[in-house]
C-alpha cells in the first residue's frame, strides 16, 4: 500500500482522488496540492462524504521545482501523479528527480508562450530518469492514454501488422450553456485553433484548422460530424506501432460550438499574444479563460454520453483484419459517482489505473515511457471493472 501527491485540483484530479479513495487495499493515503487550497479542500470534503479516506491538502505552485521537492520531502509519497497544466510538466518532472519518486501525468508539456506540444521536452528526460532508476509514465488519460492501450492490445492479439489507424474522439454531452469547454479553456481553445496533422508512409502531413472533417455514426450517440485534429498520442503511436503506414485523429464539434469559436477567433480572443489593456498586460485567451464556465462545474448540468475508440486496420497471418474497440461513458453516470461529467471521468480513471498498476509492480521500467509500451493486459482488465468498459468488434477477411 502506497502513499500518493496528487497535483492539480481541477476535475481530472477530482476523478482520480474519489477513485484513489475507493481502493485501500493499493492506497495508504492521498495528498491533494494545487495552487488554490480551497479546490483541494472542496474534493477532499466530496469524498469524506462518500467515505473514510485519509487526505491531506497542500499549497503548490507548480510552475516552481523547488515548491514541489520541498512537498514531496514534507509527505515522502511513492508517486506523484500531475494533473496539473501542461506547462508544469517539466518543473513537477524535476521535482521528482530530485527527490527520487516516480511520475505519472495524463499530457505532454507544452510551453506557455507557444501553441505548440511534443513528446520531445519530457522523452529528452530519458537518460535521467533511467540512471537514477525511475519511472515516468506519459500521457495516462484516455486520449492519449486509452487510444494507445487500445492500438497496443491490438497489435499485442489481434495483428502481425498495424496499417492504418483512424482515433475518433466523439461527446454528445449537453451542459446547457451557450459556449463552455468540457476541459481546461485555455488548453482546449489552443487545441482546436491549431493546425491540423496526421502521419502517413513516414511524413507528418499538415491541414488548415478544422478543414478536414466527415459525418460519423458513434455507437449510442447518433450521426455527428467529426474533424481531423493534431492530438498527441500520434507522435509516440506512430513509433511504437509495427507496420503502420497511417494514424489520424478525430474530434466531434457541433455547428454551435464551432460558430462561437470562429467569432472569438475572428476578434481576437484566441490568442496568446499579449495585449496592454488599461496600463496592463493581458493575454486574451487567458482572460477569456477566466469568462468561460469552469469546466469542474459542468458535471451537474450535463447529460449525454461520449463514445471514443480506435478503428485499426492490419494484416494477421497474411490476411487482411478490422478491429474497432471503443467505450461508452455516460456524463450523469460518472457524476454520480465522482461529482464529475464523463470528460473529466474519462481522463481521472485511466490515470488512477496507471498509478494502481505502478505501485502494484504490474508495470514497471527505469525511464520515461508513453503507456504503449507497457503490457496492456492488466490496465484493459481494471477498464472493465473501474467504470470504463470497452467493447471490440472483429471483421477478418476470408
Amino acid at each position: 500500500m502506497s502513499k500518493v501527491l496528487l497535483i492539480g485540483a481541477g476535475g481530472v484530479g477530482s476523478v482520480v482522488a474519489h477513485k484513489i479513495s475507493q481502493t485501500p487495499e493499493t492506497f495508504t493515503s492521498l495528498v491533494i496540492a494545487s495552487r488554490t487550497v480551497a479546490r483541494c479542500e472542496k474534493i477532499k470534503a466530496q469524498i469524506q462524504a462518500r467515505r473514510p479516506f485519509p487526505i491531506e491538502t497542500a499549497q503548490v505552485d507548480a510552475d516552481h521545482a523547488d515548491q514541489v521537492a520541498r512537498l514531496i520531502a514534507l509527505h515522502k509519497p511513492k508517486l506523484v501523479i500531475n494533473t496539473a497544466l501542461p506547462y508544469q510538466d517539466l518543473s513537477i518532472m524535476d521535482a521528482c528527480l530530485e527527490m527520487g519518486v516516480d511520475y505519472l501525468d495524463t499530457a505532454n508539456y507544452e510551453p506557455p508562450d507557444v501553441a505548440k506540444f511534443e513528446y520531445k521536452w519530457q522523452w529528452d528526460y530519458q537518460a535521467r530518469f533511467r540512471e537514477r532508476g525511475l519511472m515516468a509514465l506519459l500521457g495516462c488519460g484516455f486520449d492519449p492514454g486509452v487510444t494507445n492501450i487500445f492500438c497496443a492490445h491490438a497489435q499485442k492479439h489481434h495483428f502481425d501488422e498495424i496499417h492504418y489507424v483512424d482515433i475518433v474522439d466523439c461527446n454528445a454531452g449537453n451542459h446547457g450553456y451557450p459556449f463552455a469547454t468540457n476541459f481546461n479553456p485555455e488548453i482546449n481553445i489552443r487545441e482546436i485553433t491549431a493546425k491540423g496533422r496526421y502521419w502517413e508512409n513516414g511524413d507528418w502531413v499538415e491541414t488548415e484548422p478544422m478543414a478536414m472533417h466527415k459525418p460519423f455514426d458513434a455507437v449510442e450517440l447518433g450521426r455527428m460530424e467529426i474533424y481531423l485534429m493534431y492530438h498527441e498520442e500520434l507522435e509516440s503511436l506512430c513509433k511504437n506501432l509495427q507496420g503502420l503506414k497511417r494514424i489520424r485523429f478525430w474530434m466531434s464539434f457541433s455547428e454551435n460550438y464551432l460558430t462561437h469559436l470562429r467569432v472569438l477567433e475572428n476578434v481576437g480572443m484566441t490568442s496568446i499574444e499579449p495585449i496592454t489593456f488599461q496600463g496592463q498586460q493581458i493575454v486574451p485567451l487567458q482572460f477569456l479563460k477566466a469568462m468561460l464556465p469552469d469546466p469542474a462545474s459542468l458535471g451537474p448540468r450535463t447529460k449525454g454520453k461520449t463514445n471514443i475508440g480506435c478503428f485499426i486496420e492490419g494484416i494477421k497471418d497474411g490476411t487482411p483484419k478490422k478491429v474497432h474497440v471503443y467505450n461508452v461513458c455516460d456524463h450523469e453516470e460518472a457524476y454520480r459517482e465522482t461529482d464529475n461529467q464523463a470528460i473529466s471521468y474519462t481522463t481521472g480513471v485511466p490515470a488512477f489505473i496507471g498509478a494502481k498498476l505502478m505501485l502494484e509492480g504490474k508495470w514497471r521500467g527505469q525511464g520515461v515511457f508513453n503507456v504503449e509500451e507497457m503490457d496492456p493486459d492488466p490496465f484493459m482488465a481494471e477498464l472493465m471493472v473501474r467504470g470504463l468498459p470497452w467493447v471490440e468488434t472483429v471483421d477478418s477477411d476470408s
